[in-house]
């Protein structure tokens, strides 16, 4: 089915209750024939018999489990919004298969815009599926394989204002229930779903208000306001935003993507943007955020007020210090920019070349930061068909931004064209042009409706510096780092970020944001995949080798560099240093004062390591290391 709707013969309230109690029941009966494995199974059960002092959530087996009319009065208070939520795909199974239903969701299951307005979906569905309980519900399994609710919430508060979201965090607070925010559920590391959850659903939220003036909320009268801004609701995506802000003929910084959610764990991780030489992060240009805390309260953070808060969402991560209902962030003119598109292609008879072809590019990067290029690059070395020919390709595009004139943007484009067309082969191109207005680039690099979602995988990721690429040996090393990984897997590639340097580096704000991204030349992540029906053992066995093995090939490099957190493995080894640095401890004291139960817990989130790793049972220090061997 399209909606969340779980029964297509009921409709209303009626059929919110039929669908909680059908949960409620199925759930049970899911808890008391669940199993744990080896050290984690007895780890679990004794935390959820409150050993040691440790405690759990609330989960549907036990007495504390909200009643019916509990939840029904949780749903008068959200105007009828809350639904009982089960995975996208329970049509196309027993004993709920729908055909017609199973195939229009089916249909859909790839379509980003689709899958960001499910409540029972996220973009990757790996993360919709909780195998170490062998709960799995994917769209190409067996009619007859039952269809598990893995680690899709039970309920979902689809909320539409701010008095929604303080319903529902007070309920779950109240009940002491496992609350995960969803935005889009654009996140490789899994913060957008929790087992056995309350599911607070912000996607229609798409308030968009655009000012002149912005003056944040306290700042004193004589204080000159912030200029040009638009504050949007949460559930607002970046092709939206970008839209909006076209018709004022204005542009934002943001990331180069359909879906994704401009307030959420995007600008809340950092946000990086093609736009990031010239106007900094997406964090950089957040002026102000509404907010409701683990309190249930509605409040403001900004420069003048709950500055910790300003500081901690600004880069501490998505789903960790409250919900976001609302972020206003500073506005541009759309000004002109030169755009750069490259392909260079090598013969596939010739691995040699192509690498050595990388390990050139890589050499031009510094050059390109430094004269404002901002924009991506995809290293292939995956035989594909081109004009007849099998080849092996490295692509991309570089924007620079306030530029009219091409002969300045070629004065860095052509050595490195030179270079790339001294191992490439017939088809290679590089052509430079102006395009009137930033706006319509974004628009056109943005055709079509959605981003293609809907897989199975995890990526791996490092940021690496310019200094480390304007040593002699930078490029060579970090290209042998690629090809070894390529040699440690199957059908690798590779996709540059080069968004920060310029306006980046030059920042002088003080905020969450990990210190790495002001050194940071280019951000580099591959992913790795399974299939619905791979083992747990063997995806154990992939997990175990993108952390050990691949991404720590790119971490030696620089190991004081770090990851990106919104693009980073999602099980990241000493994540709080890589992902934060030296701003860790102040994160974690502000999460402990202003979270102090730990109500918002995300997967490698901040205070994330005082939970299990669904976020169910708090941990000890000894079980906190058990778990981490196990995951």
């Amino acid at each position: 089915m399209d909606g969340p709707g779980l029964l297509p013969r009921c409709r209303g309230r009626t059929c919110i209750i039929h669908g909680l109690l059908h949960l409620q029941s199925t759930m049970v009966a899911l808890c008391k024939i669940s199993v744990f494995v080896g050290a984690l199974a007895a780890l679990s059960q004794g935390l959820a018999a409150g050993s040691q002092g440790h405690r759990c959530r609330c989960r549907p087996h036990q007495p504390c489990w909200p009643s019916q009319d509990e939840w029904q009065a949780l749903n008068s208070s959200i105007d009828g919004n809350l639904a009982a939520v089960l995975p996208v795909a329970h049509a196309c199974k027993e004993p709920s298969l729908d055909a017609s239903a199973c195939l229009a969701s089916a249909a859909k299951s790839n379509d980003s815009v689709w899958r960001a307005a499910q409540p029972g979906a996220v973009q990757w569905t790996n993360w919709e599926a909780w195998p170490e309980h062998n709960q799995t519900c994917y769209f190409d399994g067996l009619e007859n394989m039952p269809c598990g609710q893995g680690r899709v919430s039970l309920f979902s508060a689809m909320v539409e204002k701010a008095e929604h979201i303080q319903a529902a965090v007070r309920f779950a607070a109240t009940h002491d229930l496992r609350l995960a925010i969803k935005n889009s559920g654009h996140c490789f590391l899994g913060r957008s779903t929790a087992p056995e959850s309350l599911q607070i659903s912000t996607n229609k939220m798409k308030s968009i208000a655009f000012t002149d003036q912005f003056r944040p909320v306290g700042a004193p009268r004589r204080q000159l306001g912030k200029g040009s801004a638009v504050t949007i609701g949460a559930g607002v995506d970046l092709k939206e935003l970008y839209a909006a802000a076209a018709k004022h003929n204005l542009t934002v910084v943001a990331g180069l993507s359909h879906t994704v959610g401009a307030a959420g764990g995007y600008i809340q991780g950092g946000g990086h943007s093609p736009l990031g030489n010239w106007k900094g992060m997406a964090s950089d240009n957040a002026l102000e955020f509404t907010v409701v805390n683990a309190n249930g309260k509605l409040v403001t953070a900004n420069d003048h007020q709950n500055q910790d808060l300003f500081w901690a969402l600004r880069g501490g991560g998505g789903g960790t210090f409250g919900v976001v209902v609302s972020v206003t962030v500073r506005t541009f003119p759309s000004v002109p920019a030169v755009f750069v598109d490259f392909g260079f292609a090598v013969p596939g008879g010739n691995p040699s070349a192509y690498w050595d072809l990388t390990r050139d590019f890589h050499s031009h990067l510094a050059a390109i930061s430094n004269a404002g290029g901002c924009g991506y690059y995809y290293v292939n070395p995956q035989l594909q068909e081109t004009n007849g020919m099998e080849v092996m390709l490295l692509s991309g595009m570089f924007l620079f931004l306030n530029e009219t004139q091409t002969d300045k943007v070629h004065k860095v484009m052509d050595p490195l064209a030179a270079d790339m067309r001294r191992n490439s082969g017939p088809g290679s191109t590089c052509n430079v042009t102006m395009v009137p207005q930033i706006s319509e680039g974004i628009d056109a690099a943005l055709k079509g409706d959605a981003d293609t979602t809907g897989g199975i995988v995890i990526v791996g990721s490092r940021m690496i510096s310019h200094d480390f690429l304007s040593k002699p040996d930078g490029p060579k090393r970090l290209t042998d780092a690629l090809k070894s990984i390529v040699e440690s897997a199957e059908a690798v590639g590779f996709t540059g970020h080069v968004v920060a340097g310029g306006a980046v580096a030059r920042s002088t704000i003080d905020s969450a944001l990990s210190p790495a991204w002001r050194r940071t030349m280019t951000h580099i992540v591959f992913g790795v995949d399974w299939t619905s029906t791979t083992p747990l053992a063997e995806q154990k066995e992939i997990r175990d080798r993108l952390t050990n093995v691949q991404v720590e090939k790119l971490r030696v490099l620089e190991p004081d560099m770090g990851a990106y957190l919104n693009e980073a493995n999602a099980y990241e080894e000493d994540f709080q240093k890589s992902f934060w640095g030296d701003n860790y401890q102040r994160l974690y004291e502000i999460k402990q004062k202003l979270d102090p139960t730990g109500l918002f817990i995300a997967r490698k989130g901040v205070g994330s390591e005082d939970w299990d790793d669904a976020g169910l049972c708090k941990v000890g220090q000894e079980s906190r290391r058990m778990l981490q061997m196990q995951s």
